[in-house]
C-alpha cells in the first residue's frame, strides 16, 4: 500500500532537516510562539532570531566540569590553606 499524502510530506521534510513540533500554551502567548516559528522558518529572517533567541532560551551548555573550571576568573582568590594538622587533643 503507497504511503498516504501526509507521511509522505512529513518524510520529504525529515530528509530536509526539519522537524513537526507541537507545543501548547496560554492563549495570550498564541501569537507569540507563532511568531517565533515563523522567524524561525523563514530564511531571510531565521539567522536573527537564533541570535536572538539562542543565549536565553537555547540548549543549556554542554561543558564539563573540568572546563568550566579551568575557564573560571580565579584571579585574587587564595586557594591554598594552612597546612594545620589541628589541635593535640589528650586522649
Amino acid at each position: 500500500m503507497p504511503n498516504s499524502p501526509v507521511a509522505a510530506h512529513r518524510a520529504r521534510q525529515s530528509r530536509q532537516g526539519l522537524v513537526r513540533v507541537e507545543v501548547t500554551v496560554h492563549r495570550e502567548d498564541a501569537a507569540l510562539v507563532r511568531g517565533v516559528a515563523s522567524a524561525l522558518s523563514d530564511p531571510a529572517r531565521r539567522d536573527q532570531a537564533r541570535r536572538l533567541l539562542a543565549p536565553e532560551f537555547g540548549a543549556p551548555s554542554t561543558m564539563s566540569l573540568k572546563d568550566l573550571l579551568a575557564s573560571a576568573p580565579l584571579d585574587g582568590i587564595e586557594l591554598e590553606r594552612d597546612k594545620s594538622l589541628g589541635r593535640d587533643v589528650e586522649l
